[in-house]
């Protein structure tokens, strides 16, 4: 090694530890829409962007108060051009900072080329707070598109790929980066922007753990169980207050009729999500007499899920305004959560504390119970996810129903159940369509996902339906490389059933990248080779 990539490496091992050291100190800033008041409204409402995500990711020149007073002055002018005054007061991060040459598409790449060359392009360093971006010590993967920060279970899915290719390092600093929000937050955000703070995402950390445990040892269990423990008490915050709340729940834990606890979804504020300003606001008025402040709280709760929006949380599939997220117990949210459990009880037991292994293994098995007894749809034999409120199940058939297999829950009996469910219903050309439901929504059909094919293919794979995950894994590698032929690019989401295969639906176009379809792919086409 040259002296001098000695001491870069030096460097840059510095520049990580005194964000880490400087980021658990500094107090979080303040989402845009709450720095910027009236000024944020107005470019929102009046949709000077097409997507109200360009606007919160801009960074400001000045300083707000500044900016603030300014337009006070200006916006009375009858010539006054709102655009016009963004446009030289705040700056684009993808434009500057993280600005990238136009990456090199080259016909002649395999699929599996084109990405590892496209991990390069969609990777990002930010230890500096710019705007709404929140600094991170390590570098990461973005999804791409109009997506330019590190989302949290979109990264466990990228990790997948990285593996599969040897990129080890960057996994691993994607992890760290996660285990470092954790520390700071004390839960993994949707992603580093100060819009995001309020919510989580589906708790993939654990996954991400085990995948390097996988490489690494069990040490990296014993490593990152504070983390684990630390995001666990997240989730389970306010079990202690149930029986002060109507319906036994508080915020993201439920105690169901038997008093076992299970979660849901959730959001810590009640306001329109800042991203999607204009859109929440038009849903609440039309839903008419709904309480503004409370449908605000379906909506977020949704984001939170990564399935956002879907016929899972709608007491109406066809209608938005019907949104009812967190009166909600979700199939993959409980199946992870055990996953978890199981987890910690294992590092504990790396570390020989069998008093702490019991205590997470009886959670565990507690909550296994409570899944099998509310989340089984006994009359449709397949895990559908259970409207608390109501004391039923949502009838609503999805893929969230294969996490039991993936988390290894679910019985012989229920996992033969779901395999033919799957294999009747889900199946299509290209894969497996997200629900049964066509109504427009992005996580519905005729739409399929990356990181659900993955999940449902493991889940498969674990009770022995080898030749159902292999088709589905091959349908949907068969269906990348069409799109890709045909269009040089790897999408967010695909259509399953047919046309050009290209997903739709959903607050904004589709976006290309794309960091979860980049690594689902390449982790299932090595399982196909070696298989």
């Amino acid at each position: 090694m040259s002296a001098k990539t000695y001491t870069e490496q030096n460097i840059d091992l510095l520049k990580s530890s005194f964000v880490k050291a400087t980021g658990i100190l500094a107090s979080s800033k303040k989402a845009p829409d709450e720095l910027l008041g009236e000024l944020f409204g107005d470019v929102q409402t009046q949709q000077i962007y097409s997507d109200g995500k360009t606007f919160v990711d801009l960074v400001p020149k000045k300083r707000i108060r500044l900016i603030k007073e300014e337009y006070k002055l200006l916006k009375a002018d009858p010539n006054f051009d709102l655009r016009e005054f963004i446009g030289r007061r705040f700056v684009d991060l993808a434009q500057t900072v993280h600005k990238k040459e136009p990456f090199d598409v080259d016909p002649s790449d395999s699929v599996e080329k084109h990405i590892f060359r496209l991990w390069e392009y969609l990777e990002r360093q930010n230890r500096v707070d710019r705007g709404s971006l929140i600094a991170l010590p390590h570098k990461y993967i973005v999804p791409g598109g109009r997506f330019n920060e590190q989302f949290y279970w979109d990264s466990y899915f990228i990790m997948e790929g990285l593996a599969a290719q040897g990129e080890w390092k960057k996994a691993e600093d994607i992890l760290k980066n996660a285990a470092y929000m954790i520390r700071k937050y004390g839960y993994v955000p949707t992603a580093n922007r100060t819009y995001f703070l309020s919510r989580s995402q589906p708790p993939f950390f654990v996954m991400m753990v085990k995948l390097i445990a996988s490489h690494k040892g069990k040490k990296v269990l014993r490593d990152y169980l504070p983390h684990l423990l630390t995001e666990y008490r997240f989730w389970m915050k306010g079990r202690r207050k149930l029986v002060e709340t109507e319906h036994n729940a508080y915020r993201r834990v439920v105690q169901m009729s038997d008093g076992s606890l299970l979660n849901r979804y959730y959001d810590n504020k009640v306001t329109a999500r800042p991203e999607s300003l204009r859109e929440d606001n038009e849903t609440a008025t039309a839903s008419g007499k709904r309480t503004r402040d409370r449908l605000f709280l379906h909506l977020r709760a949704a984001a939170e899920s990564g399935w956002d929006f879907s016929s899972r949380w709608l007491s109406d599939p066809n209608d938005l305004k019907t949104i009812h997220t967190v009166d909600i117990i979700p199939v993959d949210l409980n199946s992870l959560m055990y996953i978890m459990e199981e987890t910690i009880a294992d590092a504990y037991n790396s570390l020989l504390h069998p008093v702490q292994v019991r205590r997470f293994r009886k959670y565990a098995a507690k909550r296994k119970d409570a899944i099998n007894k509310y989340l089984w749809d006994e009359e449709h034999k397949f895990y559908m996810d259970y409207n608390f409120h109501h004391q039923e199940n949502t009838n609503v058939f999805s893929l969230a129903g294969v996490f039991p297999l993936y988390a290894g829950i679910a019985g012989e009996a229920e996992a033969a159940s779901v395999a033919e469910m799957i294999k009747r219903e889900f199946l299509k050309p290209g894969g497996v369509v997200t629900t049964l439901i066509d109504n427009g929504q992005q996580w519905d059909s005729p739409n399929g996902w990356a990181p659900l094919q993955l999940v449902t293919v493991e889940g498969l794979r674990r009770y022995g339906y080898d030749e159902l995950a292999d088709t589905i894994a091959k349908r949907w590698l068969k269906l990348n490389e069409s799109v890709f032929k045909k269009t040089h690019r790897m999408v967010e989401k695909y259509n399953v059933m047919g046309g050009d295969g290209l997903g739709g639906g959903g607050e904004y176009v589709l976006q290309d990248g794309f960091g979860w379809t980049n690594g689902v792919y390449v982790a299932l086409k090595h399982q196909i080779n070696g298989r």
